[in-house]
């Protein structure tokens, strides 16, 4: 089986909730802080393909910077979407997780379940 991939922020209660059921199932998983080794726009196009998500899905609306960027009253393209959360990471939901071939957004950290299997 391929090793999971966490994509999160440390303080993060979510990813914190993810990063225990993770130890608790033994499973062989990295853990990338996209604010120390940030996502590039390709990988972070890759992770929503591979969620089957549209790029607006992932805005965490409750942010400071997507009220200061008005986003709410915009409709941008997926790649628009994709540059301003690369910029600013604090619009990317987290924690994504991804193993081989799928993703999922930890977000409520169930989500993950089928990726331990």
């Amino acid at each position: 089986m391929s090793q999971i991939t966490v994509y999160e922020k440390p303080t993060c209660s979510k990813c914190r909730e993810v990063d225990k059921i993770l130890r608790e199932a033994g499973a062989d998983y990295e853990k990338i802080n996209y604010y120390t080794k940030p996502l590039t726009a390709k990988k972070l196009k890759e992770l929503l393909d591979k969620m089957n998500m549209p790029a607006k899905e992932l805005l965490r609306k409750t942010e400071a910077v997507y009220k200061e960027l008005g986003l709410s009253k915009k409709d941008l393209t997926d790649k628009e979407y994709i540059d301003l959360m690369v910029k600013h990471p604090d619009l990317i939901q987290r924690p994504i997780v991804e193993r081989g071939a799928k993703a999922v957004l930890g977000r409520p950290v169930e989500n993950i379940q089928p990726l331990l299997k």
